[in-house]
């Protein structure tokens, strides 16, 4: 008999909105994930106080812990702090750093993992990946999904405005990972998973056309919701190809060449995903990349991340060693350092001529 259906791992639970922490004790609760309230809830220092207070008299079961810094070091920290008692399972509380942490921790200890995102900086909201700092520079590892997601808008408004803004980056660069992907199943015969490409294209494309910005409760639940069908699609693929592709490659390169003055991720991907646009000749996908990228106020240029187009040349050159194996346009292009350079002027000079040297749009 024909398998006639998938199973897929998702969420039990995805709720966005404002006071959507307030509800983690019942979807505690309600989905069975620990009706006892046995919970060990993983914080950083940010947060900490207040989601605390948010739960005096209540969650008396749980107890809590504090997250210092996102490396591999501290999710092992967690470990072995929470393996010393039993729970039936962990809540991450937090930006992108207590989560990666958690969602580490989690898959150690054999737990199921709660996300509450207090940021949207990237796509780890709901992603079966865990990234983390470690002696070699930075690592991706492989981690179960979070079995309930929560974003609490009231929460991310409070997050650094330049952080929400940075998962717009994260998030258009969905579409240029895609193209990479697509790119590798017709010219080399990789496979590739239309659902998943489907959620990825689905949740960046409404974010790219959405006319709101961070400031709109409507836009941020979009963005937020986009990146956990980012997340998700991962899941579905077994593999980061749906979101990662040229642009985080240039984006690990920046990480691994320039870890002291790495910028936020999304703003790297963002900018990687523009270039990789130019570096297809597809102009129509460039200029709504790089519109976006200036209404929304991020990087659009390599000297808007601090970095020197001489700078930006090697970063290029080094990216395709971050993935060996992955094949994106960096790989097809077989850039030389001589027709790098030329390439990343010419990039510069077409950003430039789009969006004018202070990023405001000019007359088309």
């Amino acid at each position: 008999m024909p398998l006639l259906a998938r199973m897929i791992t998702a969420p039990l639970v995805v709720d966005v909105r404002r006071g959507a922490l307030a509800e983690l004790g019942t979807i505690l609760t309600d989905q069975r994930i620990s009706t006892s309230g046995r919970v060990a809830i993983a914080v950083g220092s940010t947060y900490g106080p207040t989601v605390q207070k948010t739960f005096e008299g209540g969650l008396a079961g749980a107890d809590w812990y504090s997250v210092e810094g996102g490396t591999i070091n501290a999710a092992i920290r967690l470990v072995e702090q929470v393996r010393t008692k039993r729970y039936d399972a962990i809540v991450g509380v937090g930006g992108g750093t207590v989560l990666d942490v958690t969602k580490f921790a989690a898959a150690r200890l054999g737990l199921p993992m709660v996300a509450v995102a207090t940021n949207l900086a990237h796509d780890g909201i709901a992603s079966p990946i865990s990234t983390l700092d470690n002696d070699a520079g930075r690592g991706s590892y492989g981690v179960p999904a979070p079995l309930a997601v929560l974003v609490d808008l009231d929460l991310v408004r409070q997050a650094p405005e330049r952080s929400v803004r940075s998962g717009i980056g994260e998030i258009l660069s969905n579409l240029s990972a895609i193209a990479d992907w697509e790119a590798a199943n017709r010219q080399h015969g990789e496979e590739i998973d239309g659902l998943a490409v489907s959620l990825a294209r689905t949740a960046a494309q409404a974010v790219l056309n959405h006319p709101g910005s961070v400031a709109d409760d409507d836009f941020l639940a979009t963005l937020a919701e986009g990146l956990v069908l980012s997340g998700i699609s991962m899941v579905v693929a077994g593999t980061s190809r749906p979101s990662s592709g040229a642009c985080h490659e240039i984006s690990h390169s920046i990480d691994l060449l320039h870890p002291s003055r790495r910028g936020y991720h999304g703003e790297q991907v963002g900018l990687g995903a523009a270039f990789a646009w130019f570096l297809r000749g597809d102009l129509d996908r460039f200029h709504a990349t790089v519109d976006c990228l200036a209404r929304h106020a991020l990087p659009v240029r390599p000297t808007d991340l601090g970095f020197s187009l001489e700078e930006f040349n090697a970063v290029v050159e080094y990216a395709p060693q971050t993935r060996p194996g992955r094949i994106t346009i960096l790989e097809e292009s077989a850039l030389t350092p001589a027709r790098i350079a030329e390439q990343a002027a010419a990039f510069d000079d077409q950003v430039l001529a789009r969006i004018g040297p202070d990023g405001s749009p000019t007359d088309r």
